[in-house]
């Protein structure tokens, strides 16, 4: 996310958690949840929902 954002965003924070939570947040808005969706995300995918 930092080599992709870099140049835009102040901050990149990586929280460790458990039990195979994903989640994606930005500027406290929900982008991704692997518990949600029950997947991971295909690659890209992530930039791209950022992006939108």
């Amino acid at each position: 996310m930092k080599q992709e954002f870099g140049h835009e965003l102040d901050e990149v924070e990586l929280i460790a958690g458990s039990g195979g939570v994903f989640e994606v947040v930005v500027d406290g808005t929900p982008v991704f949840s692997k518990k949600q969706l029950h997947r991971f995300p295909e690659p890209g995918e992530i930039v791209r929902l950022i992006r939108s």
